[in-house]
């Protein structure tokens, strides 16, 4: 079956940066490695973190890629944002897909954030959608607490919206005291609750050619700092979370544009994730 491209057509943008977002976002993906030195059970575990940003065409009533050319669509810059490190002898791989749609002035916030957790003691799955000027969140988790749940939400940020919205223009960004919700591999590596929306100190740095971006959760021990250039495109050189058990850290190793990921995939291929930093056969 023949694989469609991520992009099926370049909409009209509104904002200024339009012909920059053009320019660099419609022509593949950017996929980026991370050294991950990752906080779990009070010690520092090695990994590795990928970020791939890449362009397609979203359907807004579906909130799913649209496939077939139909009305009612926006293009999105979509994440997916990976992460995989061992604890002792058993493994942990997270991943977040987040959907946010390049015009910034007509769409404040992202639609659609996906994430799921597998270790082996389990599996969680996590899934928003913003719709009617609230948030649908529904949970799923081999735990008894928090167990299965379907919870509505007001409006407000989401917190994996914004490492797209960053990407975009960080001018857009939130600051100052915010409601906002927390990023859902966060929250379940944390075992804090996402019942409520807690309230964080925002804050947006520009030191020349580096900028910083840090949410201070207040009503739990949670800081996030995301360290990127201060040019478009506004490059993610490194995060750090702090928590009340340690300091989680990525560091950028490898970067890479317009890679057309969906059209390598034959077991010639593996070979190119060394030019990305990773290894030539999946771990």
């Amino acid at each position: 079956m023949k694989l469609l491209l991520p992009l099926l057509a370049i909409p009209t943008l509104s904002y200024a940066q339009s012909d920059q977002v053009k320019k660099y976002w419609y022509n593949g993906a950017e996929i980026s490695s991370f050294k991950l030195e990752q906080s779990k059970y009070g010690e520092i575990h090695p990994g590795h973190a990928e970020l791939i940003y890449v362009t397609e065409p979203f359907l807004l009533d579906k909130q799913v890629k649209n496939e077939r050319g139909k009305v009612n669509s926006a293009t999105v810059l979509k994440l997916n944002s990976l992460s995989t490190f061992n604890t002792g002898i058993y493994s942990y791989r997270l991943m977040t897909s987040t959907f946010r749609p390049v015009d910034v002035e007509r769409f404040p916030y992202a639609l659609k954030s996906v994430s799921t957790m597998q270790d082996w003691c389990g599996q969680v799955f996590q899934q928003i959608n913003y719709r009617n000027n609230h948030w649908k969140l529904e949970l799923r988790s081999y735990f008894e607490n928090p167990g299965d749940q379907n919870l509505t939400l007001p409006s407000a940020h989401s917190e994996d919206g914004l490492w797209v919205t960053l990407r975009l223009d960080p001018n857009k960004l939130p600051t100052g005291k915010i409601k906002i919700l927390p990023g859902a591999v966060a929250t379940r590596m944390n075992y804090t609750q996402q019942s409520t929306l807690p309230t964080a100190t925002a804050s947006l740095k520009k030191l020349g050619e580096k900028s910083t971006y840090t949410l201070a959760y207040h009503t739990y021990k949670r800081n996030l700092t995301i360290h990127f250039d201060t040019a478009f495109p506004h490059v993610i050189r490194k995060w750090t979370e702090e928590t009340g058990t340690g300091t989680t850290t990525a560091t950028l190793k490898k970067r890479q544009m317009n890679v057309p990921y969906w059209n390598q995939s034959r077991p010639a291929d593996a070979v190119k994730r060394k030019a990305l930093g990773l290894d030539p056969v999946a771990n």
